[in-house]
């Protein structure tokens, strides 16, 4: 049977209240004491456990604590700090690039709307999320990692197998209130319960309101 675009709302709402109560201390696992120590851990998780990004970043941080001085890296010596996050070269450009033009367009500080951001080297709209999101407090999208992917379409709250267009259909679904928090539930979800290769559907709170749940 069909599911009404009424009943999938009502659905997404008892799975967000649902996730909330079991994950009551979803946060972004990435440390971080400012926008501009976010913006460098986000873009060197791409490809990258956050585990492995929260091991690296604070010999980082101490080296380059803000934008102005990781302006001014060498990239020989960036790629040497950062080497273990994998793709060191390109992050490293990357860093080198956002940090130059955050401090000479930006004053130092990381611009707050989705515009500006997605200007700066490395930073796609998914990093841009994360950082108004978390940084910043505002709700402008949905972060769209690979848990957040794999949960969408097991919930059949998309059909997509596109970034893009999962956070338009998640951004229907959901207030925007709960988009920053939505992901970080999905996230948590993702890691602990609803693996990708074998979800615990017996474990899983949500199994009856799932239409891939296997109980």
């Amino acid at each position: 049977m069909r599911e009404s675009v009424k009943a999938r709302k009502e659905r997404a709402a008892r799975i967000y209240d649902l996730l909330v109560e079991c994950y009551p201390d979803a946060h972004c696992a990435l440390h971080h004491r400012n926008p501009y120590e976010l913006a460098v851990a986000t873009i060197l998780s791409a490809q990258c456990t956050d585990e492995r990004v929260n091991k690296v970043t604070p010999a980082l941080f101490e080296r380059y604590p803000e934008a102005l001085d990781l302006a001014g890296a060498r990239q020989d010596e960036l790629e040497q700090l950062i080497h273990s996050t994998g793709f060191f070269r390109n992050k490293a450009k990357n860093l080198i690039g956002m940090a130059t033009a955050v401090a000479e367009k930006h004053g130092n500080e990381l611009p707050r709307n989705m515009k500006e951001l997605v200007a700066l080297p490395g930073i796609g709209r998914k990093t841009a999320n994360v950082i108004l999101g978390n940084a910043f407090g505002i709700d402008e999208g949905v972060v769209v990692d690979t848990h957040v992917k794999r949960l969408a379409n097991r919930m059949s709250f998309t059909r997509h197998p596109d970034p893009v267009r999962i956070e338009r259909d998640l951004m229907k679904l959901f207030p925007r209130e709960r988009w920053t928090l939505l992901a970080h539930l999905l996230i948590f979800h993702g890691r602990q319960v609803c693996a990708a290769r074998k979800p615990r559907c017996e474990e899983c709170a949500l199994s009856r309101l799932c239409p891939s749940s296997s109980v």
